[in-house]
């Protein structure tokens, strides 16, 4: 692979991680989100940096930000924009909303009732926004990185399955290994050491590099594999509803990108096999749900590793 890719991408890495520590795979996997065109789902308990990553990404890109925080009285238009009557020219203008920026936060998504989440389905799919009659194209490249709390209810609503299908890769954050903790601890404020980050990267150089993804190699047996893996989410017992045409597709290039990120040319069945949980489980409708999101995400996950399990891998 040429040296150079592989410099702009690791130094992308480097700029994030040095307000995000001790969550190099977290961060590696938001960025394979950001080059395979996709958006990023970030689902932990409160405290855990989920903001945090977003912001740094956010920040590591000389590109446009809004941040979106998601109350349970917004409207659609809050999102989107809303045409206004100008009292000079007495005609409607369209004022854009905040999703029109490149990487748009999504924090904590689940405050919003289904109507306001729904706002983001044509953003999210079509990178463009209808409203009025007229189409608004977003500008590019165009990422939504959402948060939500699994454990908390009161006040929340559950994600609907067509909106978890536009998310290409669910991340869990987990908590930091203590030694990184007590450094976490010792900087106290993260908010000035974000602000204090420099773009690493221009709008050309992600551009670049999301086109670079689309040319790694997938071999015909790689390919096959999964589908075959796809296939076993909507055949397997404990599920009812499997992953769709649009999952299959963004786990083709989530393994492209996750390929490029690891400095390679071709997809091999590692790449597949590690990326089956955070671009599949999601997408799962499963029988025995759990308690709550975080139990039904363990469920989902172990119905995909057993799906892993049974599927021959090509040699």
């Amino acid at each position: 692979m040429d040296a150079q890719i592989a410099a702009k991408i690791q130094q992308l890495l480097d700029n994030i991680e040095q307000v995000v520590y001790g969550k190099h795979d977290v961060v590696k996997l938001c960025v394979i989100g950001l080059l395979a065109r996709g958006h990023v789902l970030i689902e932990d308990v409160p405290g855990i940096g989920k903001t945090t990553i977003a912001q740094s990404i956010a920040k590591s890109l000389d590109c446009s930000f809004n941040r979106i925080q998601f109350t349970s009285d917004m409207l659609p238009s809050d999102i989107l924009g809303v045409s206004m009557l100008e009292p000079k020219s007495n005609s409607f203008e369209f004022r854009k909303g905040p999703i029109f920026a490149s990487i748009v936060l999504a924090d904590e998504v689940n405050r919003t009732p289904p109507k306001t989440q729904s706002a983001l389905l044509e953003a999210m799919s079509e990178n463009q926004v209808s409203i009025d009659g007229k189409t608004h194209v977003l500008p590019q490249p165009f990422m939504v990185m959402a948060t939500q709390n699994p454990i908390e209810y009161e006040g929340t609503y559950i994600l609907p399955e067509s909106q978890l299908d536009r998310f290409s890769i669910r991340v869990e954050m987990g908590y930091p290994p203590p030694a990184d903790e007590i450094r976490i601890m010792r900087r106290r404020n993260p908010h000035r050491f974000i602000q204090d980050l420099e773009p690493v990267l221009t709008v050309e150089d992600v551009l670049e590099l999301q086109d670079k993804v689309g040319e790694v190699i997938v071999d015909d047996s790689v390919a096959r594999f999964m589908l075959a893996i796809v296939e076993g989410t909507r055949t397997h017992e404990q599920v009812q509803l499997g992953a769709s045409p649009r999952g299959s597709l963004a786990y083709y290039e989530i393994c492209q990108a996750r390929a490029l990120v690891e400095g390679r040319d071709y997809v091999t069945p590692g790449d597949v096999k590690e990326m089956a949980v955070p671009v599949l489980s999601h997408r799962l409708l499963v029988k025995s749900r759990g308690a709550d999101l975080s139990m039904a995400a363990q469920e989902r996950a172990r119905v995909i590793r057993e799906i892993l399990k049974r599927t021959e891998v090509p040699v």
